[in-house]
C-alpha cells in the first residue's frame, strides 16, 4: 500500500508488505491492525505470530513520487511502513522483499525513506546490504513509548550506521525521564494516542521532551494530542504551550 498521507512528518506512506505482531505497550491499541481488519474485511488476519504477512503491489508509486520531487526541486519524506514493521523477522516475509526495499532506497534519490521499527536489534541481520553501505536517504527510527523502550531501543539505534536517526514517541504512555546524551537521536517526534481506548498523556511528558531537545539542539515535532477520533484530535490543534513545533533534521 502506498499513498499520500495526512501524517504531519511525511509526504507519503509506503508499505512493502502489511502485517505485524504486537510487541510492547505502544501496540496495545494498534491503529494499523484495527484499520486493516475494519477497512479490508479480510477473512484471514495478517496480524500476530501465526499470521502471514502479505506483499503489496504499489512499488511503481515510488518512481512517480521520485519524479515529482525532482520536478519540484524538493525532497519527499516517505514513511515506511505504516502498516508493518521493517524490523519484523516473521518467517512469511520473503528476504527478496527486504532486498527490493533496499534497492528502492538506493534508486530513488529524491525520496527520504523513514524506516521505523520496534525491533532495531533485527536490522543488521535482516538488511546486510543496507549495513554495508548505508545510504544517506535512509533515515532510521525507533518507537520510544516509555522509558524502558527508550533506553533499550535507543541504544540499539546507535549501533546502526544511519546518518539521520529519529524517535517516534507516539503514543507516549509515560514520562521518558532524562535522556542519556549518548542515545539522543537526530530528531524526536512525539504525540498522543488516538482511538476509543486512548491513554491520556500528561502534557509535562511532552514539555520535558521539547526542553531536552532544545538543550541538545535536536529538532522536535509535536504531532498531536490524544483523543477518541482524529476529528476530536484535530479540533485540539497541535500547539504545545501555544507553540506549534514542526522541527525537522537539517539538509543532509
Amino acid at each position: 500500500m502506498a499513498e499520500n498521507t495526512g501524517i504531519e512528518w511525511a509526504r507519503h506512506t509506503y508499505n512493502p508488505w502489511i502485517g505485524c505482531t504486537r510487541l510492547s505497550a505502544a501496540c496495545d491499541n494498534c491503529y494499523a491492525e484495527a484499520w486493516d481488519r475494519r477497512g479490508l474485511q479480510r477473512q484471514e488476519s495478517r496480524w500476530g505470530a501465526h499470521a502471514t504477512r502479505t506483499r503489496t503491489k504499489t512499488r511503481p508509486q515510488l518512481r512517480k513520487w521520485d519524479r515529482e520531487a525532482s520536478e519540484l526541486g524538493i525532497r519527499s519524506r516517505v514513511f515506511c511502513a505504516s502498516l508493518a514493521d521493517v524490523g519484523d523477522n516473521h518467517r512469511s516475509i520473503d528476504p527478496a522483499w527486504r532486498r527490493d526495499l533496499v534497492d528502492d532506497i538506493r534508486a530513488f534519490h529524491n525520496l527520504d525513506f523513514l524506516l521505523l521499527t520496534k525491533r532495531p536489534q533485527n536490522m543488521a541481520k535482516l538488511y546486510p546490504d543496507l549495513m554495508e553501505d548505508w545510504p544517506a536517504n535512509a533515515w532510521m527510527g525507533v518507537s520510544t513509548e516509555n522509558r524502558d523502550e527508550m533506553l533499550r531501543r535507543g541504544e540499539a539505534l546507535t549501533k546502526l550506521p544511519a546518518k539521520i536517526t529519529f524517535w517516534s514517541a507516539e503514543p507516549l504512555v509515560e514520562d521518558l525521564g532524562r535522556i542519556p546524551s549518548e542515545i539522543m537521536p537526530s530528531w524526536v517526534i512525539a504525540g498522543g494516542e488516538s482511538g476509543a481506548e486512548f491513554r491520556s498523556p500528561d502534557p509535562d511528558w511532552f514539555r520535558s521532551l521539547r526542553d531536552q531537545c532544545a538543550e541538545a539542539g535536536v529538532p522536535f515535532l509535536f504531532k498531536q494530542w490524544a483523543g477518541r477520533s482524529q476529528k476530536e484530535i484535530k479540533a485540539m490543534g497541535r500547539a504545545l504551550d501555544g507553540v506549534t513545533h514542526d522541527g525537522y533534521p537539517g539538509p543532509r
